[in-house]
């Protein structure tokens, strides 16, 4: 299709995250696509599970944090090279985080902290003769021999209690009972970080939180170029042509209590974000536990689109097991440098140095991050705000017994000052803090165990005008849960769809790399 074809045709991105920002910036960067003809339909606001929100007074919120990585993310890097910066058009989003980076290395020096809040020494993974094997086979394996095996039927009780798990489960955010093929790509796609996963080094750290870094200035390039946003709009079904391919033909929408329909022409694409790991949130108080909640309109159009034609996934791999899938997290927002003044000392990490500490003893298996200061646009100077998470929330705490999920925002940050010991100050961080608590039934959706097929092609068979991005289509060898994931969906679906011919960056393969493979095996044997 060249750009004199272009004439009345529209690009419909079904929701408004990252994935279809990319797609967007794509379809204008490198296909001349006129803004005005993409539009992008989000039943919230823009930024999809990239968000931050909030404000002093009434606390701020981030889902979830990021970790971003320079070797790995091939494509996001080379989109977001081309992308202004917010606070100086002359550089780059791309050259901005570098610098911020740079700026403010992670080295972690309290990775792991143990029942009796002592930093543990974890120089050495842990690992026995039974767990390397383990991990050797799991390598070597076909995906296609695998199945739906889980991570706990690949290992021994033994590796579940190695550092090497606790660091790495909790960099990534893995469950025993999550996919092997997940955990084999995330072992050959992070091979390069196994050496120094205790320290963090490999994370590349955004200068504000994700929604303020990466998405405000993917949507500033955008409306420059008058793509159309409709928020606050839901959409319900897909409409299909009656035949043997996959031609859709109407998006059936809500929008303000008012249904709509949207007819699909000829030449028109579809691009839709299939599920959603923030679907279902919900927020608590300092006062308030978070409820939990079922699927929400993300999955069910996948869900009923699925059942309409083959070659659309299964989501109920994905989404039929909310126990499996959930995980709650917790954002703090200080009035004073009191908790983060205790954190420094404590840690000798730098006071807002964006290291991550685990309590792996803790019954719900809780991290915390402190992020430079500040950590969104609006934030004032006196104002600490930092973020964490527990991975079993459905365990009772170990100095607040009740569940984490029964907890409010209270108990879970005295939960924390327990395992930081931090009783002295417990009563002064409670009167100046505001804990938000949340609830994300499908955060780990992604990892659930699956066959081939269970996640959709990008470009299904026999599609004439359907592509699927985000994070539960397919691309071989690549790793969900990260941006790299969602950019490069986003890119093969935009360049597929209109016959571009330009490079894709290819994913780096470092398990071919003999000196990666090298420090891999010696740090095997620390």
């Amino acid at each position: 299709m060249m750009k004199k074809d272009y004439e009345n045709k529209q690009v419909y991105f079904i929701g408004g995250g990252l994935a279809s920002l990319a797609g967007a910036v794509y379809l204008i960067r490198d296909c001349d696509f006129p803004g005005k003809a993409i539009h992008i339909i989000e039943e919230m606001t823009i930024g999809g599970s990239n968000d931050g929100a909030g404000n002093p007074e009434q606390g701020y919120v981030i889902r979830g944090g990021r970790m971003l990585n320079d070797e790995a993310y091939e494509n996001t890097w080379e989109l977001l090279s081309t992308i202004p910066s917010l606070n100086d058009p002359d550089k780059s989003v791309r050259t901005e985080i570098r610098e911020f980076d740079t700026a403010h290395p992670t080295h972690a020096k309290a990775r792991l902290v143990n029942k009796n809040a002592e930093i543990e020494d974890v120089m050495s993974m842990g690992f026995d003769l039974s767990d390397r094997l383990a991990m050797a086979k799991l390598i070597i394996t076909p995906e296609e021999k695998m199945g739906k095996a889980r991570i706990n039927d690949w290992f021994g009780a033994h590796f579940f209690e190695t550092n090497f798990w606790y660091m790495w489960a909790t960099t990534f955010a893995f469950q025993p009972w999550h996919s092997a093929v997940e955990f084999k790509r995330y072992m050959i796609r992070f091979m390069h970080e196994f050496p120094r996963i205790q320290t963090l080094e490999g994370v590349t750290r955004t200068p504000y939180n994700q929604y303020d870094s990466i998405i405000l200035p993917l949507k500033k390039y955008l409306d420059q170029y008058d793509v159309d946003f409709k928020m606050k709009c839901t959409v319900n079904d897909l409409y299909f042509k009656n035949s043997e391919d996959i031609t859709v033909t109407a998006i059936h929408y809500t929008r303000e209590d008012a249904q709509g329909v949207i007819e699909i022409q000829e030449g028109d694409r579809v691009i839709i974000t299939n599920g959603s790991m923030t679907d279902g949130y919900s927020l608590g108080s300092m006062t308030k536990a978070p409820v939990l909640k079922g699927k929400g309109n993300s999955w069910k159009l996948w869900d009923k689109i699925a059942k309409k034609k083959s070659g659309l996934g299964n989501p109920s791999s994905f989404d039929d097991d909310i126990d499996g899938s959930k995980w709650e997290s917790f954002t703090v927002t200080c009035q004073d440098s009191r908790f983060f003044d205790l954190m420094e000392k404590f840690s000798r990490n730098k006071a807002g140095s964006g290291a991550l500490v685990t309590f792996k003893d803790s019954s719900w298996f809780m991290s915390i991050v402190l992020a430079h200061q500040p950590h969104f646009l609006n934030q004032p100077e006196n104002v600490n705000v930092f973020w964490g998470y527990g991975l079993y929330p459905d365990k009772v705490g170990d100095y607040v017994k009740k569940r984490m999920s029964d907890c409010t925002g209270e108990e879970i940050l005295t939960e924390l000052l327990g395992h930081l010991n931090f009783e002295n100050d417990r009563e002064a961080i409670l009167k100046s803090a505001n804990c938000i608590p949340c609830m994300m039934p499908f955060i780990t959706s992604q990892f659930m165990p699956r066959s081939l097929g269970d996640r959709p092609q990008i470009i299904p068979e026999g599609s004439t005008n359907l592509a699927f991005v985000g994070q539960f289509c397919e691309i071989p060898d690549d790793v969900v849960f990260t941006e790299e994931y969602s950019v490069r969906a986003a890119r093969i679906a935009v360049y597929k769809l209109f016959g571009i011919n330009k490079e894709i960056t290819p994913i780096n393969q470092y398990q071919y790399d003999i000196r990666t493979l090298f420090s891999a095996f010696i740090t095997s044997y620390r």
